[in-house]
């Protein structure tokens, strides 16, 4: 591309008031060698108008001084075969300072403070115009728009069902000899509708119905996935006989370390001879995308002695009791233990939540349905009958037969032929001992691949997802912000392996999650990222012949997008990339690039920044911000006048796990006093949108301390720090008191070097 450039500054929104335009212009036609011009409103339609008529005369590369990026996207897009880069000098600029009171004029250091700051964002525009590429979206050869739905209860038909009636083949899979799941099990469900009091039909019947009458659907019972190689719209994958043994199931009689290095794809497997993420079945059917409806199943609660499941007649799980109701085998007095009680006294069981509340209810309703002098007992911790289902709850405690009380139980054991419940600190504030036919406890929905390989992937980093007991064993890659993702990109989870869920929230649930693997096929099909970078045509292009085979980049990559090839060289599936650049951050070498963000792009931007070399007043500090979380709370803190430090300044990175430690390095041998990175929350609460790239960053920057104490800098002259996208009214005390603590150990000793 032959680039002729053009830059307009706006003067809208305070700018022309607070920043001397003309000296902005001649910073860019000068220094910078671009043709400027200046509008007071670009965003209106003559400043538009402007830059189409430039634009219409050759100008292909568009630099605009303005507001942020994350605004006004569509005034700005003039093209997919152009370039436009933005500068924040609004936001970041110009509403950074405190707004003065009114009738009173900005003081003059602030000003140029003012005219610095606004001066270094046109440069590295600039400067990101001349270096950045129009993307060349990558394209498969040939794709497959099929999606392979792996279980056939609730979630997974409905996730086959919606997926086939927006015009898609689908091949579902369900490991048992029936279609249904656990829910061909259940007697009745919630309430879906106003009144919201009554129990309805159970819709799995008629669902079954539905899916099997399809045309789009091929259904494999008694199947279970053996293996899924490849990449969204080339996935392939093998199938056996449920039950049966595959050599991906064989024990390896291996040591911990020789197991390691298998799974790392670093030594063959002395039990089959082959590596462990080695597609043996070149056969293997094709498909698009995976939704991942596997289920749950109940929680363990045996570990609970005095409670005696397990041990003592008549004691069952919810599970167990819902199949007793199916068969209309109700006794007539049931305690309904929500909580294990004993010294766990405030705890619930593993993976309750509201859903076990709610079974609780309806199975109380089955006792007095089923039984004329039926008497239903729920003695719990903690109820919770989120929305319309505070209803369902008010018209069960209104059930005659139906008694809640919170209390602790302590004891469950046989008496005669009844079971004893002795319940402490019950809502009365007494003790009590209830005679009943059978104890029912509230055993959690956990979800399939809580400690299982269940997606049997032939993925170098292994066959399951990574780090899911961190999560309980949930699937989700970001419980925030993108519901249905997992660890691997076309593969997308609902129903109880995602969450615990009643049938309603299933059903959206499965939709949702039909409507992602949709999306993604489409997204491979036009080349273009899926979720969270959507559209993004971009991908990371490596320079291999400079490789050195370290894994770093195919290690820390949250998402498994590398493996390797048979010379242990990293093999990229561009399709399973989400572009974060963590690959990028990762790489010794920086062979790891994108047509529009790589090392030699930032670290340009970096090196055009004007560093002052005499003033210790004028110091200068670089904050590498994440775009998600960060550098919108920080667009936010500007909004609110909260005030910035304008020794500051801020470049939006794809992800902090995008950030490469030469970035940090060269702008402090190049004289700025400071660095801090900006990004989101990790740890078991984490906000990352890709995972780890937060938590990657911070590691590095530890280990960057080591480097800056050999060149005679102090460590503390860099920060890591993590904010949510809420934290816009904490950035400025934590950016404010980091340049504090930079003014105090004075200026970097390299400037002038």
């Amino acid at each position: 591309m032959d680039k002729k450039y053009c830059a307009y500054i706006c003067a809208g929104c305070g700018i022309g008031d607070a920043l001397d335009m003309e000296a902005l212009a001649e910073v860019v036609s000068g220094e910078m060698s671009m043709e400027c011009k200046t509008h007071k409103y670009l965003c209106g339609s003559e400043g538009r108008a402007l830059i189409e008529g430039d634009v219409a005369g050759g100008v292909n590369t568009i630099v605009v001084g303005a507001c942020s990026p994350r605004v006004m996207a569509q005034e700005f897009d003039f093209g997919k075969d152009k370039i436009t880069v933005r500068a924040n000098i609004r936001e970041q600029v110009v509403w950074s300072e405190v707004k003065p009171v009114e009738g009173q004029a900005p003081h003059k250091e602030a000003a140029a403070f003012l005219q610095e700051s606004a001066s270094d964002y046109l440069r590295m525009a600039c400067t990101r115009a001349k270096k950045t590429l129009l993307p060349e979206p990558y394209k498969l050869e040939e794709i497959n728009k099929t999606i392979l739905v792996m279980g056939g209860g609730l979630a997974g038909l409905t996730a086959a069902k919606e997926a086939s009636a927006a015009g898609y083949q689908v091949i579902l899979v369900e490991k048992e000899a029936q279609l249904g799941g656990k829910a061909a099990g259940w007697r009745k469900s919630f309430p879906s509708k106003a009144p919201w009091t009554d129990l309805e039909e159970n819709p799995i019947t008629t669902l079954i119905a539905g899916v099997e009458g399809s045309d789009k659907i091929t259904v494999k019972t008694a199947t279970e996935v053996a293996r899924i190689s490849g990449a969204p719209g080339n996935f392939g994958v093998t199938f056996k006989a449920a039950g049966t043994k595959t050599e991906w199931d064989a024990p390896q009689k291996v040591t911990v370390d020789q197991q390691d290095l298998i799974s790392k794809g670093q030594m063959e497997d002395p039990n089959t001879g082959l590596k462990k993420y080695t597609d043996t079945n070149p056969d293997a059917l094709k498909v698009g995308a995976v939704v991942l409806a596997t289920g749950w199943k109940p929680a363990d609660v045996s570990q609970y002695e005095h409670l005696g499941y397990g041990k003592v007649k008549n004691v069952v799980t919810n599970a167990e009791f819902e199949k007793l109701a199916k068969a209309g085998k109700v006794p007539a007095n049931v305690a309904f233990v929500q909580s294990p009680g004993g010294k766990d006294h405030d705890k619930d069981f593993p993976y309750c939540n509201s859903v076990t509340s709610m079974v609780a209810l309806k199975q109380a309703q089955y006792v007095c349905q089923d039984n004329a002098d039926g008497k239903a007992y729920i003695l719990y911790q903690h109820m919770r009958t989120p929305g319309h289902m505070e209803l369902y709850y008010k018209s069960a405690q209104n059930t005659d037969g139906i008694f809640l009380t919170k209390g602790n139980v302590m004891k469950v054991e046989e008496s005669g032929a009844s079971l004893s419940v002795a319940v402490e600190n019950t809502l009365l504030g007494e003790d009590l001992t209830l005679q009943v036919d059978m104890v029912v406890l509230a055993a959690g929905m956990e979800p399939t691949t809580k400690g299982e390989d269940s997606i049997n992937l032939a993925y170098r980093q292994g066959p399951a997802f990574v780090d899911l007991d961190l999560f309980d064993g949930y699937a989700d890659s970001h419980f925030i912000c993108f519901p249905y993702e997992t660890r691997r990109t076309g593969i997308y989870a609902c129903g109880g392996v995602r969450k615990a869920e009643t049938m309603e929230e299933a059903v959206d649930d499965a939709t949702g999650a039909a409507l992602k693997a949709i999306q993604c096929i489409e997204s491979t099909d036009r080349g273009v990222a899926v979720h969270p970078r959507s559209g993004d045509a971009t991908y990371p292009e490596f320079f291999m012949q400079r490789c050195t085979q370290c894994k770093r980049c195919t290690e820390e990559c949250p998402f498994g997008a590398l493996d390797d090839d048979e010379k242990g060289t990293p093999l990229p599936n561009p399709t399973r990339c989400r572009r974060c650049g963590t690959c990028m951050g990762a790489c010794p070498e920086r062979i790891i690039g994108f047509k529009d963000y790589n090392i030699d792009l930032i670290g340009s931007m970096i090196k055009s920044i004007e560093v002052p070399e005499d003033d210790e007043d004028r110091l200068r500090i670089l904050v590498l911000v994440c775009e998600n979380d960060a550098y919108p709370a920080l667009d936010m803190a500007g909004m609110k006048r909260f005030g910035i430090n304008h020794m500051a300044r801020f470049i939006p990175v794809r992800c902090l796990g995008s950030v490469n430690m030469a970035w940090i390095r060269d702008a402090l041998s190049a004289g700025m006093d400071g660095a801090m990175l900006l990004g989101c929350t990790y740890g078991d609460d984490y906000q990352c949108h890709f995972v780890k790239g937060s938590e990657i960053a911070n590691k590095r920057m530890e280990n960057i301390g080591d480097t800056l104490k050999t060149l005679g800098l102090e460590p503390e002259r860099c920060a890591a720090n993590q904010v949510s996208i809420t934290d816009y009214d904490k950035i400025p005390q934590i950016i404010n008191e980091f340049v504090e603590q930079i003014v105090e150990m004075g200026p970097n000793p390299f400037k002038g070097f």
